[in-house]
């Protein structure tokens, strides 16, 4: 399995724009950050959770030549921006992208991107097979067994994945005592980390690092970075041995 980061910031990306901050004005490739998603290479299938604003430019980016489906956390639009673009893939693949989501997401997306499901549809827009998964059961993407975690992201739930030994969770602050038995025996835990002080509906750094260390994995991996966490190589030197900071294009064999 090849996982690889296409994006790792947070809903405005890195730099804001505008922002005259050290970490936006950094020279550092690892300091820009687009819209947190990454793609899944496993057994043959290939497949992305999230799929934000900058979805197009990440497939090009990293020549994403087929896609069997995407995967979506929650409904907020850093995740389900760029949905729109999955136009390509259709016209490819001759066939609806199907999108996994939860039903709340689905009725979200169903306002969202409108057009798409309207009886009388437009020539040429996007096509989605909604595909409702739940946080009580695994599902299959082809060979790829996948098992949701139920996380909170203040007062919304969203879903985190397991594949495999490898596990994703963004936008999150609460993970409970019965989802964080899912991830027992993960070798590499991707978590959340917006910034050092503490916030609404995100886990801080230091709150992540317990989270991992709890979990126990051989690696973590942090995640949905603000440009208010500071600059990648400065604040990486916080970090404990086993986990890192992910950067855009960083690119995990298991």
């Amino acid at each position: 399995m090849k996982i690889t980061f296409l994006g790792t910031g947070t809903s405005q990306g890195v730099p804001v724009i505008a922002c005259k901050c050290n970490t936006c004005q950094s020279n550092d490739p690892n300091d820009k950050r687009l819209r947190s998603s990454v793609l899944i290479e496993n057994d043959g299938d290939v497949f992305v959770i999230d799929a934000g604003p900058d979805f197009r430019q990440q497939m090009l980016k990293y020549n994403v030549e087929r896609l069997d489906a995407i995967l979506l956390t929650h409904e907020h639009k850093d995740h389900t921006g760029g949905l729109d673009d999955v136009r390509a893939y259709n016209y490819l693949q001759k066939k609806p992208m199907p999108i996994y989501c939860e039903k709340r997401t689905a009725n979200a997306l169903k306002l969202e991107y409108h057009y798409v499901f309207a009886k009388e549809r437009y020539p040429g827009i996007p096509e989605f097979d909604i595909r409702l998964i739940d946080d009580k059961s695994p599902f299959k993407i082809g060979n790829t067994t996948i098992t949701p975690i139920r996380v909170m992201h203040h007062k919304l739930p969203v879903l985190g994945f397991r594949i495999k030994n490898f596990a994703y969770i963004t936008d999150a602050n609460y993970i409970s005592e019965k989802e964080l038995k899912k991830l027992d025996g993960v070798e590499v835990m991707v978590l959340n980390a917006l910034r050092k002080e503490k916030h609404i509906s995100h886990f801080t750094l230091n709150e992540a690092i317990e989270v991992i260390q709890k979990i126990n994995p051989r690696q973590g991996i942090l995640t949905h970075i603000s440009h208010l966490m500071g600059k990648h190589n400065e604040v990486s030197k916080l970090l404990p041995a086993n986990i890192i900071f992910s950067f855009d294009g960083l690119e995990i064999n298991l």
